[in-house]
Formats: structure tokens, sequence, C-alpha cells
């Protein structure tokens, strides 16, 4: 109607973001609420601009990018891979390779410390890596689904306890598979076909029983660090691989050996 006033006609219930708000929190409310484009007000509440769905592409675009490269443990860079230099990448990349060299000292202290008891069981040896391999593996595939659902707003932190339980019965499963065709390979083909002498039945379920636990802690420890990472402000992406990876090598190898003295009596 002609004498009908704006306020009858306005919409009170408006989305909006403020020229404060982080760009990447911006584009998951283009996502949420399907949105083609979105006002931007200012600490005032007044209109200063918008936002089209066009910008939040490229900003979706860059973020990914950005996450993807703190996950392979390189810093992020805002040029493309095509027009950075070596120099560049040399920089981008040395600082984390620096720091998990450094950081597998630990890896090499444990075998330094516990040396004399490996030399007993000089077999157990060969399996170290196919362990420390196993459970890098198993909390990068945890961290990895942690950090894309924490991107996608589908997980908060408020849901820890709830991702831990999830986790837990998956390393339950997959550790128990693995442990099974593990200790089947290990006397079929090491001892039988192979015919090494140093795999026998309790060799065989001392790497069986290490695969269970190992597993279990980390997809665990994968699943939590990026959750407590985003709790304290910290990007998750950095709890990715490389640095999950460190952490369950030093664990997993402390894990072989314990459960190694307890069933070989070393």
């Amino acid at each position: 109607d002609d004498d009908t006033i704006i306020e009858d006609l306005m919409d009170r219930n408006v989305i909006f973001a403020t020229t404060t708000d982080d760009q990447e929190t911006v584009s998951e409310m283009f996502s949420d609420y399907d949105l083609m484009a979105l006002p931007v007000v200012d600490t005032e509440g007044r209109l200063v601009g918008i936002v089209t769905v066009d910008d939040v592409l490229d900003v979706m675009e860059q973020e990914t990018t950005e996450d993807f490269e703190i996950m392979a443990g390189i810093l992020p860079s805002d040029k493309p891979y095509s027009r950075t230099g070596p120099f560049d990448m040399w920089k981008n990349r040395i600082p984390w390779l620096m720091f998990l060299m450094l950081s597998a000292t630990f890896t090499s202290m444990i075998l330094t410390t516990f040396e004399d008891m490996l030399a007993v069981q000089a077999g157990l040896v060969a399996f170290i890596p196919m362990l420390m391999g196993t459970g890098g593996n198993s909390g990068a595939q945890s961290s990895t689904a942690v950090i894309r659902s924490l991107s996608l707003g589908d997980t908060e932190p408020k849901d820890v306890l709830r991702v831990m339980w999830k986790e837990w019965r998956v390393a339950l499963l997959c550790g128990v598979t693995l442990a099974v065709v593990n200790f089947g390979k290990m006397l079929l083909l090491d001892g039988f076909i192979l015919h090494n002498d140093s795999v026998t039945v309790l060799v065989a379920a001392t790497v069986s029983l290490s695969i269970v636990f190992i597993v279990m802690f980390a997809k665990v420890v994968g699943s939590t660090l990026p959750i407590l990472a985003e709790k304290i402000g910290v990007d998750p992406a950095v709890m990715a691989n490389p640095l999950i990876s460190t952490v369950t090598d030093a664990v997993s190898l402390l894990i072989y050996i314990y459960v190694a003295k307890l069933i070989l009596h070393i």
C-alpha cells in the first residue's frame, strides 16, 4: 500500500558482520546461512559496506591453502607456488624441518636408554619403524578429521570429551584389526616363510599388543591436540601430521619397550 511505512516492511532479524570480524569467521557465516551477500556494520551498528559471495570464495581458497601449508609443516605464504622462489620456499620450510629434526632427539634418547634391553631381543628392533609409522599415521588421520571439523564449525572445544570417546572407540577397532593381521603376518610370513628364528609367538604377541596401545594413544592425542589449540587461540592446523608424528614416535617407542618387558621379561 502507498501508505505503508518502511518500519512495517523491514526485516529486524538481520545477519551481519562487523568491521573487526575475522575473514574466516565471515566466510563460515556464508556457509552456515547460505548467504549471497552480507552487510557489514561498524561498532555503532551503522552500515559501512557489503561482502558478496565471490569475495568469500577468494577468502575460503586463501584460508584452505594456508591450513594445508601449516598441516604440512610449511609457514603460510601469500604467493602461489609458481611465483614463489626457492629462497622463499626455504625460509617457509626450514623452521618446521629444524624443529622436527631436533625434537626427534627424544626418540634417539629412548633408544639409547634401552639399548641393552633391546640387544637381548635384537629381533624387536626390526619392527620399530613399522610401529612408529602406524602411530604417526593413526594420529594424522584423527587430527586431520578433527581439524577439518573445527574449520567447518561442526566441532567446538566444548565437544572434546565427545570427540575423545568417539576416537577411542575407533582406535580400539582399528588397533585390534591391525594387531590380528600383524600377528598372523609375523607368524606366517616372517616366521614360517622367511624362517626368521627371532619371530616367536611371544614376539608376535608383543608387537601386536603394542599396536593396539599405540593406535589408541595416537588417535586420542591426534584428536584432542587440535581442539586444545583452538581453545587457547592457536590455529588447530599447527597440531597436524608433523607435530603429531613427532609426539607419537617417542611415545610409541616407550609403549613398545614396556610391553616387551611385560611379555618377554627382558
